[in-house]
């Protein structure tokens, strides 16, 4: 089969956390559910609390595959369940980290763009109530993709995932992630990513200019 969704998530129960610090509560819990609307603001049905970090037109929704999390499964000894990272897209057949930033794809009626990779935070430790989460998750090199709503659609598991175009500059979101977590040899192609959000910019050139 190809490319397509495996399970579409949005948030369960909101919870009580001390990382999330001043907030207080997360929407990490994410369920599967038959369907959802993607907006260019987010996913109707999700609720993201720390709006600071999370969410927002670079963040809209978040992709991260059945293959990782099975990866992932071997890793710690545990099984997880589709929503496990906080996604609300389960991807199967399609590898996330070789994708490139400013890729475009169909799934559904909507038309997304890969915008940027996630960078773990200590509310997705806390949530797995892993304390070395972090280091691993950046270890593993395995971040999934935040996505912006190019066209509003409805999404259904078992929907297609399209590539409709992918930029010529080639920098994949493996690529994205491990440059900010020390591969600086790769910092360079941040800046040939028009693609990416201006703080990864803003990053990229106070990182060169530090050399």
């Amino acid at each position: 089969m190809s490319a397509h969704l495996f399970s579409v998530n949005v948030t369960a129960i909101v919870h009580a956390s001390k990382g999330a610090g001043a907030f207080g509560r997360t929407g990490i819990d994410k369920r599967a559910v038959t369907s959802a609307r993607l907006t260019r603001s987010g996913v109707i049905g999700d609720q993201v609390i720390q709006t600071t970090v999370h969410g927002g037109v670079d963040k809209a929704v978040y992709a991260y595959s059945i293959e990782d999390l099975h990866w992932w499964e071997t890793q710690i000894a545990s099984t997880l369940t589709p929503g496990s990272f906080g996604e609300n897209l389960s991807t199967v057949e399609i590898d996330l980290t070789q994708s490139v930033i400013g890729e475009r794809w169909q799934i559904g009626e909507a038309v997304l763009e890969v915008a940027q990779p996630r960078l773990p935070c200590r509310v997705f430790s806390e949530f797995w109530n892993r304390s070395s989460l972090i280091k691993e998750f950046t270890q593993a090199a395995r971040p999934g993709a935040y996505l912006r709503v190019i066209e509003d659609g409805e999404v259904s598991a078992e929907d297609f995932i399209a590539v409709l175009s992918r930029p010529e500059h080639g920098l994949t979101l493996g690529e994205a992630f491990r440059a900010r977590n020390g591969e600086r040899e790769l910092v360079p192609k941040v800046l040939d990513a028009a693609e990416l959000p201006a703080a990864w910019h803003e990053w990229a050139q106070r990182t060169l200019n530090s050399k």
